[in-house]
């Protein structure tokens, strides 16, 4: 197995007739998921999806991919081809659009449906082409064709890419329900077919390649929510993610059967559903759906709210709910129902959230203690099986962090892929087909690009590193006078602390030391701000150091006079 090494430098100028694969996102985490295709100078991009921040990147909204290494080569891309509409695979399209608006975006009915209607409120009216399993369209150099697979979201497609060089299979996030609600199967027969003709490269979800087995039927989830709505006597909320259409339609059938009203409560959520009901994907009885509004005038025991915040999003409904911050107040009695799995690296956000539910009174069911979600991505067994279809000459594990990667390169292994033919690379390393062998070749810029606020790529790492300084540590600012003749005090030192656990007080104990440094200084003809700055910085760092065993921001102040 190859993978990447630290030092590798830029790729090569691809050799003619090859073809090279650059993930920019989704290869070491969960999320993000981008994947550049370049044959004969032309490009094509799969998915270009966001990742969600996690608590050590305090006051990000949105990570996007990095898109350095296409920046100048938008002209050369075909076209965008989405394998469904989840926002790690859909979410950072509108970034890259307001770079050039016309790259044409290729999906599925839903999934283009819910990115037109993502862009509309970027105020961009992209070009689309709907495509549809079966399809097959020629895409600039890109020979590409579209096949089913069943996924947590209605009308989720995999992609085989044929070019001279030779045919890459890229899945999406995919698994294989044998009894899918929608009755659309993952399209066995295809890639059987795709595996006879000879897939040179086989591009795999990875996300659940360490759990053993078969995932779970999507239907298995009904007979529970049932339960629980059956036992429940008071308002029912249902959190889950804004595009889980099917999980959603489950919810719908159970409120149906236990007379109860449904209401959509946060923009995203209420757009999204609309859209799916709109197009045919979400059956919604008549008289089930109303506005949030009317909700006072209907019994506790009647009322469904189906909200967003599952991940513990702390601008989410459910979040501001646990935080009494949300119209909607939790009161005892009330039954809280997380539908979804927990996201690597929310764990704690999400523990929060159902703690400051409980606090308040409410019966909080999640996949901890009730079977009330199943994967959307397949298991140990099913990529077995898979690859025992295709019988990849390459293999390139995607969608997942490190051990995820891992996991599935040793599946791959165990059904007869070389060792030497299975690639673990990671975002930004470049892949390339030549003559049937898929090997490193060098590696791009693909690091993280922070949305805050309207902020696009302005929050660096540095930035981060002082907003986590700020709130674990808190901040000292001293502020100082000096003569810019003689460099003696003739105002203050004054020192003020916020967030630290430091009383204003306390800091008599330094004022001399501060006299004694600054004197030192001025004996020594050192009078510069900057270099009093930072003398300042060193001598109340140390103090603070020494006697309380913190490294909160000091932020020194020098006028001169």
């Amino acid at each position: 197995m190859s993978h990447p090494h630290p030092e590798l430098g830029p790729p090569p100028k691809l050799a003619e007739g090859g073809l090279r694969v650059t993930p920019l996102g989704g290869l070491g985490e969960i999320g993000r998921n981008m994947t550049v295709f370049e044959f004969g100078g032309r490009l094509l991009i799969v998915d270009c999806g966001v990742l969600f921040p996690e608590e050590e990147q305090p006051g990000i909204d949105l990570i996007l991919p990095d898109f350095t290494s296409i920046r100048n080569r938008l002209n050369d891309i075909e076209g965008i081809v989405l394998t469904h509409g989840h926002e790690d695979h859909i979410g950072a399209v509108p970034y890259l659009l307001r770079e050039k608006p016309d790259i044409p975006l290729i999906g599925s009915k839903l999934t283009l449906a819910l990115i037109e209607a993502k862009l509309q409120e970027h105020r961009i009216r992209p070009y689309t082409l709907e495509v549809r399993e079966g399809n097959r369209e020629r895409v600039g150099p890109f020979d590409c064709e579209f096949i089913a697979v069943n996924h947590s979201i209605p009308d989720a497609l995999a992609v085989a890419i044929r070019t001279p060089a030779g045919m890459v299979v890229h899945t999406g996030d995919f698994k294989m329900d044998q009894l899918p609600l929608d009755h659309r199967l993952t399209d066995l027969t295809t890639f059987a077919r795709l595996g006879e003709e000879g897939i040179d490269l086989l591009l795999t979800d990875s996300t659940n390649a360490e759990v053993p087995g078969f995932t779970p039927h999507e239907r298995d989830i009904s007979s529970v929510l049932r339960q629980v709505f059956g036992g429940a006597r008071k308002r029912i909320i249902v959190a889950s993610f804004a595009s889980h259409v099917h999980r959603i339609q489950q919810v719908l059938d159970a409120a149906h059967a236990y007379g109860r009203r449904v209401a959509f409560v946060g923009r995203s959520m209420v757009r999204n559903m609309g859209i799916a009901r709109d197009l045919g994907y979400l059956k919604v009885p008549a008289g089930l759906i109303v506005d949030v509004k009317a909700l006072d005038d209907l019994p506790d025991e009647e009322v469904v709210l189906v909200c967003t915040g599952s991940q513990g999003e702390p601008m989410a409904a459910l979040s501001r709910m646990a935080n009494r911050d949300h119209q909607i107040r939790i009161v005892q009695g009330d039954t809280v129902v997380l539908a979804s799995s927990l996201i690597p690296g929310n764990e704690n956000s999400v523990y929060r959230v159902i703690n400051g539910l409980t606090r308040w009174g409410a019966n909080v069911v999640h996949k901890g203690n009730a079977k009330v979600h199943v994967s959307g991505h397949a298991s140990a067994g099913e990529l077995l099986y898979f690859y025992n279809i295709c019988k990849p000459k390459n293999l390139m594990p995607v969608h997942g962090e490190w051990r995820h990667l891992r996991a599935n390169a040793e599946l791959g292994a165990l059904t007869g892929v070389p060792h030497d033919h299975i690639v673990i690379a990671e975002d930004g390393v470049a892949v390339d087909l030549i003559d049937g062998r898929a090997r490193i070749s060098g590696k791009v810029q693909a690091g993280y690009v922070y949305v805050d606020g309207l902020s696009v790529g302005d929050v660096t790492e540095s930035s981060l590193k002082d907003r986590r300084i700020l709130g674990e540590e808190g901040i000292i600012s001293v502020y100082l006078v000096v003569d810019s003749t003689t460099g003696k005090i003739t105002g203050g030192p004054h020192i003020q602390a916020r967030g630290s656990g430091i009383e204003d007080s306390a800091f008599a104990g330094v004022m001399p030391k501060i006299d004694d440094a600054i004197g030192r200084a001025a004996r020594d003809g050192v009078l510069e701000p900057y270099q009093l700055q930072q003398l300042i910085r060193r001598t109340v760092g140390k103090w603070v150091s020494d006697n309380y065993r913190r490294r909160p921001m000091i932020l020194p102040v020098v006028v001169e006079v």
